[in-house]
């Protein structure tokens, strides 16, 4: 009975002590975190300092600026600075100097503003802008452009959006709204005043001095040269009033003509017409032009192109590479003008 007293003694010793004499109790592995996935990266550390590029991130005013427009004829949204972007690649030279290229994306915002502003066009009220120059502007697509620019494509694309990004929210304003800030692309020594072209007159829209010329711009100067017939149709289709009898030499009388050529009125088989109205009915370059007749013939010499009122994109590119600063060549075009952001 003493033997088997002193076994069970023992056993008990062996399990209850001997592990604490080893170094206490056992406990189970603390379980460990499993690795990510190779193509997955742990969270970074959580950073106080705020990222050096941070503030440039930040939506401006024009990535705040929702538009509706119609491109292609399908309506899509987008903001202000991807609209102006698609403007400037269409409507200037991406080569021109980077002051031009700014002052054209300032006109570019500032022309649809202006337009919202009014009320939008009739032709598209279910958007604030399209890509019918006839209407609004013209717009392309980054891949579009690329495509034009070829081997430049990325450095004038870089240009374009520095300029946009540059002037962020920035407009041309007269008492302190937004201008019909029209552009063209040359003239012949002046811009026109807005009366002499659309009979209305702005106080923003004068005739100013702009120094491009046969040396700065491409095909300057070019003609159009029609038989009699074929400038008879033409009239007759858009002005049925006119008489137009005898040699076409009889056909235009009374030309009034501003010292650089631009022909601001004229009779046309006996009824008075602008000569930015004839410009369009002839699809001519310009209302800058002479007349001349050689038998059948009748031959338009032309200078510039566009209507001739507002920026002239080339003379802008001429002042820009004499010095000027974006805001001063706004200023100069738009007269009596401001540049700033609307308040």
């Amino acid at each position: 009975m003493g033997k088997q007293i002193l076994v069970s003694l023992l056993l008990i010793f062996l399990i209850f002590f001997l592990p604490w004499l080893w170094g206490g109790p056992a406990r189970e592995p603390v379980p460990q975190p499993e690795p990510p996935p190779a193509d997955v990266q742990p969270p970074a550390e959580p950073d106080n300092e705020p990222a050096p590029d941070q503030e440039e991130q930040e939506p401006g005013i024009d990535r705040s600026s929702p538009l509706n427009v119609l491109v292609e004829g399908k309506l899509q949204q987008m903001d202000m600075e991807t609209y102006l972007l698609g403007v400037v690649r269409a409507e200037m030279p991406a080569a021109f100097h980077e002051e031009a290229l700014k002052a054209q994306t300032v006109a570019a915002r500032t022309y649809v503003l202006h337009k919202i502003a009014g009320g939008g066009s009739a032709n598209h009220p279910q958007a604030d802008a399209c890509d019918d120059i006839t209407c609004c502007q013209a717009y392309k697509s980054q891949t579009d452009a690329a495509t034009d620019w070829g081997a430049h494509a990325a450095e004038y694309e870089e240009k374009i959006r520095r300029a946009v990004t540059e002037t962020d929210g920035e407009c041309v304003l007269y008492e302190g709204a937004p201008v019909l800030a029209v552009f063209h692309s040359s003239s012949a020594g002046t811009t026109q005043d807005s009366q002499s072209v659309w009979s209305a007159s702005l106080p923003y829209l004068r005739s100013v001095e702009t120094p491009e010329g046969e040396d700065t711009v491409p095909n300057y100067h070019s003609t159009a040269t029609f038989s009699a017939g074929e400038l008879r149709d033409l009239l007759r289709e858009a002005l049925p009033e006119t008489v137009l009898e005898g040699s076409p030499s009889n056909w235009f009388t009374n030309i009034v003509q501003q010292p650089g050529g631009m022909v601001t009125s004229l009779s046309v088989g006996g009824v008075e017409v602008g000569g930015n109205r004839l410009r369009t009915i002839l699809d001519l370059r310009s209302a800058c032009f002479t007349i001349a007749f050689d038998g059948d013939e009748v031959t338009f010499s032309v200078s510039g192109y566009g209507h001739g009122v507002g920026m002239s994109q080339y003379g802008a590119n001429v002042l820009a590479e004499d010095g000027m600063t974006y805001q001063e060549i706004l200023k100069w075009y738009y007269t009596g003008t401001e540049v700033g952001v609307i308040e």
